[in-house]
């Protein structure tokens, strides 16, 4: 598209000391605000990332790739069941598992809490909540024995520690000749766990399957199977053919499926911070609208010079196009050298900052992430570079096109 000529004259003006100081200050400010704006743009998207795979991987240390479960019924055949999902080439591990709301008290303190029945030996192969224990271990949950493992906050909020007895109350009552009466089991404090998440740490206990079926009265079955596959980002796919296998008719939903609104919201946010932050980007580029104006008003007797010596409008038009260019691609690359080294070294920086501004962005007693975690993804990269690109070579078509509208015979009148 370009010859040597148009090429060899965009590079001369703009290597050039102009006589204009001031068109040499807006392109310098181009440059800068495009650089602004692409380094934000990787550092900004970066640090969502990282918090995004915070949050994923202390979801995930709680919860499975998948669940399998009957419909609205314990799954007594889930030994069968375990074996056929075992069975598929990806998984790495399956647990089952009996689940129950009810309410935990200790003196004066009652609290709502999720009940979770699971085999201490399986469940290491499905969720890392034997990897998150602050205190005891998950092995101490023995069947008939009774003991619980209760998440930090929950065990914060009833005052309790290892070796103390809590009650739970199972919301199902018993009638008996005493009248209807709700049913009551005393376990005793064996672990503590601390996932990060408030919802995790306030709302969950862990006891042994078997205790579980005897609290909520589901004989010999489970509520359902968690899944591990080997793979993380293909548990949609995975779980769909993992139900097409099974025996029988279950319900298989994957970890997306059940944080699907919050995931999607954390989507959304990027998508708008992305937007937002192209305005900036958008801002600077079209500054060089503005240089070239000035650069084509300032160089019409050149223009008009070269259009009489038999250059072409087209071949004008690549002078300027080659110019404003040029600004774009130095403020990109400034930008993404920038972005990169910052987003990789995020970690690091703020805590130099804390410490020398004597500030705490994120207090550890108010936020559960309170380090800023940065993951710097090449595609997004990528993406930042191409847009802030294009928009710099857009907007030089304006100015280019101007340029190349040039009547030499007016340009020269007054020379």
């Amino acid at each position: 598209m370009f010859k040597p000529l148009e090429c060899w004259i965009g590079l001369r003006y703009t290597g050039a000391r102009r006589r204009n100081h001031f068109i040499s200050f807006i392109s310098l400010s181009s440059i800068i605000g495009i650089m602004l704006g692409v380094t934000a743009l990787i550092v900004v998207l970066s640090v969502m990332n990282g918090f995004e795979r915070e949050l994923r991987e202390r979801i995930l240390g709680m919860i499975s790739h998948a669940t399998v479960s009957a419909w609205g019924e314990p799954m007594e055949d889930w030994q069968a069941v375990r074996e056929a999902v075992l069975s598929h080439p990806r998984v790495e591990g399956a647990a089952p598992f009996v689940e129950g709301e009810a309410m935990i008290t200790r003196g004066g303190e009652v609290s709502g809490v999720l009940v979770q029945g699971v085999v201490p030996a399986l469940e290491g192969e499905v969720s890392e909540v034997a990897h998150q224990l602050v205190e005891g271990r998950l092995d101490d949950l023995r069947p008939g024995e009774f003991g619980i493992v209760l998440g930090s906050e929950l065990a914060r909020t009833l005052g309790v520690r290892g070796g103390d007895r809590v009650t739970i109350v199972a919301p199902e009552a018993r009638v008996s000749v005493a009248g209807i009466t709700p049913r009551l089991r005393r376990f005793t404090v064996v672990g503590v766990f601390e996932v990060g998440m408030y919802q995790y740490d306030k709302g969950i206990a862990l006891v042994h399957m078997e205790d579980a079926a005897r609290l909520f009265r589901a004989g010999e079955g489970a509520s359902g199977i968690r899944v591990r596959f080997d793979e993380l980002l293909a548990a949609p796919r995975l779980a769909t053919e993992v139900a097409e296998m099974l025996p029988g008719v279950y319900s298989v939903r994957d970890w997306t499926r059940h944080h699907e609104n919050f995931f999607r919201a954390v989507q959304t946010e990027k998508t708008v911070m992305f937007v937002i932050l192209t305005l900036i980007v958008a801002v600077a580029a079209f500054n060089i609208v503005s240089t070239l104006v000035m650069v084509v008003r300032d160089k019409q007797a050149d223009i008009a010079i070269l259009r009489t010596l038999g250059l072409s409008p087209g071949s004008v038009m690549g002078v300027f196009i080659i110019q404003g260019t040029i600004i774009g691609v130095v403020g990109t690359a400034l930008g993404v050298a920038g972005g990169i080294a910052l987003a990789l070294n995020v970690e690091n920086i703020v805590p130099a900052i804390e410490q020398l501004l004597q500030v705490e962005f994120l207090p550890a007693d108010v936020y559960y992430i309170s380090d800023l975690p940065s993951d710097l993804d090449w595609g997004d990269v990528g993406r930042i570079t191409g847009l802030a690109l294009v928009l710099s070579f857009l907007a030089t078509l304006y100015p280019a096109w101007r340029g190349a509208r040039t009547a030499p015979a007016e340009a020269l009148r007054y020379e």
